[in-house]
């Protein structure tokens, strides 16, 4: 039997979560972040939120790391403030490396269209 609440339940928290990172956390390290999904427990007790961003360079990749997880506690508690849930989950942020390798498919298969055209 698929479990609809616990899809349901990381919908609402990727939306939530946004627009926290968006308008409550006012880390500069965090800006420009995109949630791409939440995965939640089949207990909704821990959720992993997968973000995006635009920088690649290692060093700004870690400073966005460190901003999301020293934000941890804030968007928790405002989580738990937005969301009637019974427990609020324990948050998990991870890097989601699938943009990034679309992009490098995408301009190796654009190197390959410009070296046939030559």
């Amino acid at each position: 039997m698929p479990n609809y609440r616990v899809g349901r339940v990381s919908q609402e928290i990727q939306k939530e979560v946004t627009d926290i990172l968006r308008k409550r956390v006012r880390d500069p390290r965090v800006e420009g972040v995109t949630v791409t999904g939440v995965d939640v427990t089949g207990d909704l007790q821990q959720a992993t939120i997968f973000y995006s961003t635009l920088a690649e360079e290692e060093d700004k990749v870690k400073d966005t790391q460190l901003g999301l997880d020293k934000a941890t506690g804030l968007v928790r508690k405002e989580l738990g403030n937005r969301l009637t849930l019974y427990k609020t989950p324990e948050l998990t942020f991870k890097r989601d490396e699938s943009v990034a390798y679309g992009s490098k498919i995408d301009a190796l298969l654009n190197q390959i269209k410009d070296d046939q055209d030559e």
